[in-house]
């Protein structure tokens, strides 16, 4: 069929001979503030088309004119009824620009090689299991009553940068759950009101979410990908906008920097990111029953660097990660952090991230104590050749584990820690010995002993004699060729005490050091 249907409209009929020439049918009148589809007025039959007509374009059009390939091409239309393509195959390109529909469109289960629709005002997207050979464009496109993509596949790549998309009946903004993308998803400077929900999607390059607002005051989470695949990065930072143009990276001089912000709860449970997940100078907004949730993530880099501490809790149990790249301002306070099963290889500080902060970012995550977040940093700071600090850690560990303790344990604790630090720093130890000795020296050189048997011991020495009764197990024929009394002997017991005490403070911190190694 060359020639329109009889019962089509003056605007579908050039609708017709545009599409079988490949050409752009243009309904647009020039004038910016008539042209916007998002206003509340009504344009008019002459720059309407029915979906049914559009519909029979895509689903059974007439073959191209000669020399052209067959294409939807339509700006400034208003669509009247309800476009209905479910379970169609649509093999011509698709391109909507500035287009007003009337009611939902309908695409569950439709095959298409490139759908793009560009600054168009949508009622709501129902696209259960919809796949595309190319790309999916939603590009400034306005969607009150939310989209669904649960299980659909793209081929190639998913735009949705400046998209506004509010909440559909479910509380859901978007539904993409199960969702496939053979490429990168852009989804930059969005405004969502309602949930976006991307469990166990799988992306083949990066998911850009930079600048985009994300806001759900009636759910748990803002942002639901739990068990998400990235083949590349997912990013949750800063883009920038400026006239009809928006980037990423270094802004131009004279552009609006946005922030990613989340006002709701974020769940990326489970998920695999397979560069790096980079949170960088966004803001999470919190209430006490929601949280950034990252339990079990796997991933070669976690950038957090957010603007300021997010106002809820923060879950990194049982994450693995390579880098952890990071510094003291970013985290929440005690009670907000949980850290348990959290395993990363290395610290990378963006800024001042002393031994004490760190020391202090981990007593936040412990508030109960627990030796994994002491021994992972300690294994950390080995890695990276500190085995100073990574000793000063595994103190602080010994320590925040005394307050366990009963009364007996943490008093031989303490004792532990005065003398010999739990033996990370044994050369306590021969301080207190030489301080020991010298004491025991001088008050035995003013106040000898008598002999045991007269004329059958050593020459007297009271340095050797105080060595003597220090150290145990080992004799050097002093200690027991003399005999004290009186004040005396309380000093010799009391040498001959804390030579034990010291000794076995020694022995208990070496074979800690060596259960450690």
């Amino acid at each position: 069929m060359s020639e329109p249907p009889s019962d089509f409209t003056a605007s579908e009929r050039e609708m017709w001979r545009a599409f079988r020439a490949g050409e752009v049918h243009d309904l647009r009148t020039g004038v910016p503030e008539l042209d916007n589809p998002g206003t509340s007025r009504i344009w008019g039959p002459e720059r309407t088309v029915r979906a049914s007509a559009v519909a029979r374009l895509l689903l059974d059009g007439p073959p191209a004119d000669s020399g052209r390939v067959c294409c939807l091409k339509l700006s400034g239309a208003r669509i009247s009824g309800q476009l209905n393509l479910s379970g169609g195959t649509v093999a011509p390109y698709i391109e909507l620009h500035n287009c007003q529909f009337e009611q939902q469109v309908l695409m569950p289960e439709c095959s298409f090689t490139t759908l793009r629709m560009v600054r168009c005002a949508i009622p709501r997207i129902e696209a259960a299991r919809l796949s595309t050979e190319g790309d999916l464009h939603l590009p400034q496109c306005t969607v009150p009553g939310g989209i669904r993509l649960t299980d659909a596949h793209i081929g190639t790549d998913l735009l949705l940068n400046q998209l506004v998309v509010s909440a559909d009946r479910h509380g859901r903004a978007i539904a993409a759950d199960g969702l496939s993308v053979a490429q990168d998803v852009e989804a930059e400077l969005v405004k969502a009101t309602g949930e976006v929900s991307l469990r166990s999607a799988r992306i083949g390059g990066r998911l850009s979410l930079r600048g985009s607002a994300l806001r759900n005051t009636t759910g748990r989470y803002a942002l639901n990908a739990a068990r998400i695949t990235i083949e590349h990065t997912l990013y949750l930072s800063s883009g920038w906008v400026s006239g009809t143009l928006s980037g990423t990276g270094t802004p131009p001089g004279g552009v609006r920097t946005r922030h990613f912000t989340c006002d709701g709860g974020v769940r990326l449970d489970d998920g695999r990111f397979g560069n790096a997940l980079v949170v960088d100078r966004a803001r999470f907004q919190l209430t006490t029953s929601q949280e950034l949730s990252l339990r079990r993530i796997q991933t070669p880099e976690l950038r957090f660097t957010p603007e300021r501490p997010p106002t809820g809790r923060i879950v990194l149990a049982g994450a693995k990660i390579g880098n952890l790249v990071t510094e003291a301002a970013c985290w929440p306070g005690a009670g907000l952090i949980d850290l348990s099963g959290f395993a990363y290889e290395s610290l990378r500080p963006t800024g001042p991230f002393p031994l004490p902060a760190r020391l202090a970012w981990l007593s936040a995550a412990t508030p109960e104590y627990s030796p994994e977040p002491y021994e992972q940093l300690a294994t950390a700071l080995r890695a990276d050749g500190m085995d100073e600090d990574a000793r000063e850690v595994l103190l602080a560990k010994q320590r925040r584990r005394r307050e366990t303790l009963p009364l007996a344990a943490r008093l031989w604790g303490y004792a532990q820690d005065i003398t010999v630090a739990y033996g990370y720093r044994p050369g306590r130890a021969a301080w207190w010995m030489a301080v020991l000795w010298a004491i025991g020296s001088v008050v035995f050189a003013l106040n000898p002993p008598p002999e045991l048997k007269q004329g059958e011991g050593p020459n007297w020495n009271p340095a050797l004699y105080a060595l003597d009764l220090l150290l145990p197990v080992i004799d050097l024929g002093q200690d027991s060729a003399w005999r004290p009394s009186g004040w005396e002997q309380w000093a010799a017991t009391l040498l001959v005490l804390l030579g034990w005490i010291l000794a076995t403070t020694v022995a208990a911190g070496a074979s800690r050091l060596l259960r450690r190694s």
